[in-house]
């Protein structure tokens, strides 16, 4: 999907904003390869993977249950894939992609137990008929950086090749993706442990029920994805001051968003206001498609917001909650998609963002207990 406006491209409207191919020709031989430094940590992962994958296309039994599946669903779990296959290429395959799969958890900060992250895709739905015509694919790592101008495939003989980023190649290329579901799932449960660990926020508990805020529809600006662009989940970071007067950070998936100039209709609770002491909360809607370490971000926007102290009015913390992101650990970072500031438990109606980028119909929900 999505509306991918980096947080360093918006630092230029931090004050209005905040305040508040045909197959691209190759070469025979191999190409130039993408500096280590230029990769994120999780791309370096997968870009190792892809070219693992490449060369287990020269098994032929591999690549025909590789493709069979592909063409079978959306997107392939490569390390269940491959534990079921008795090629030998597939056997090595298990390997690669678990040794891959730990790697990408541990760079995540997210549990061991999280399980299989690694997902294999065509490129575009376009590339399906090529495949099923016995096509040989390439494989490339999909990317975080909407800027990029080449990406980097390889094919079975080990040779990579540069291809368009602007243009969808007519040879079928398989993406090593990562489940980003399944990842942000994980992650915004290790944002909230760290988050309590640290002493950010301090659920309070209802006695007869609980006033919310839900969302009635929503939806984002039109914006066109490249082909090459990995899988991404949308997420809302609401914050307000606890009860007991410290910085309330939660967090709640969005899983439905997925196309941008769509209208969903969730009737989803965003916010629940027993959690918060003043009649006022704070959304700032984010994208994750990028090298998120969870544990890391948590302790950057716990030492943010721990530096911040309940004057008795209440004080936006969105600000405090973007700064708090470094450019450094992201080539894509956390996509800042929209804020919204200053919610009411009373606000009813159409909300449109203070960058334009989204808006949202809310209205008052009461939970009541059984």
């Amino acid at each position: 999907m999505s509306v991918r406006r980096s947080h360093r491209a918006l630092a230029g409207l931090a004050g209005a904003v905040l305040a508040l191919a045909a197959l691209p020709v190759t070469t025979a031989h191999s190409t130039p390869q993408r500096t280590s430094t230029s990769l994120s940590s999780t791309e370096k992962i997968q870009d190792r993977l892809a070219r693992q994958t490449a060369a287990s296309l020269g098994d032929t039994r591999w690549s025909a249950q590789l493709r069979s599946a592909s063409l079978g669903t959306a997107a392939v779990d490569l390390l269940r894939l491959s534990e079921r296959s008795t090629a030998r290429a597939g056997l090595r395959m298990e390997t690669a992609a678990a040794e891959a799969n730990k790697d990408l958890v541990a760079a995540k900060g997210l549990p061991a137990g999280t399980g299989s992250l690694l997902r294999i895709k065509l490129a575009d739905p376009s590339m399906r008929a090529a495949l099923a015509k016995g096509a040989r694919p390439l494989v490339a790592a999909a990317a975080s950086d909407d800027d990029r101008k080449t990406v980097t495939a390889y094919d079975s003989a080990g040779r990579a090749h540069e291809l368009d980023a602007r243009r969808t190649p007519d040879r079928p290329v398989y993406l090593i993706d990562v489940d980003a579901s399944k990842a942000l799932a994980a992650g915004l449960g290790v944002l909230g442990d760290e988050l309590a660990k640290a002493g950010v926020g301090n659920a309070a508990t209802a006695a007869d029920g609980v006033w919310t805020t839900k969302i009635t529809s929503i939806g984002v600006a039109d914006d066109m994805e490249p082909w090459f662009k990995g899988g991404a989940e949308t997420y809302a970071i609401v914050t307000g001051w606890g009860q007991n007067g410290v910085p309330q950070v939660d967090t709640v998936q969005l899983p439905y968003l997925d196309d941008d100039g769509t209208t969903y209709s969730p009737n989803q609770v965003l916010v629940k206001w027993f959690n918060y002491k003043y009649n006022l909360a704070d959304v700032v809607l984010m994208e994750d498609d990028g090298d998120t370490n969870y544990k890391e971000l948590a302790r950057a926007i716990a030492a943010a917001l721990l530096t911040l102290t309940d004057q008795g009015v209440y004080a936006p913390l969105v600000d405090a909650v973007l700064a708090a992101i470094p450019d450094s650990w992201y080539t894509d970072d956390p996509d800042y998609v929209d804020s919204w500031y200053s919610l009411s438990r009373q606000e009813q109606g159409r909300r449109t963002g203070a960058s334009g980028n989204g808006w949202m119909t809310v209205e008052p929900y009461f939970v009541e207990q059984f």
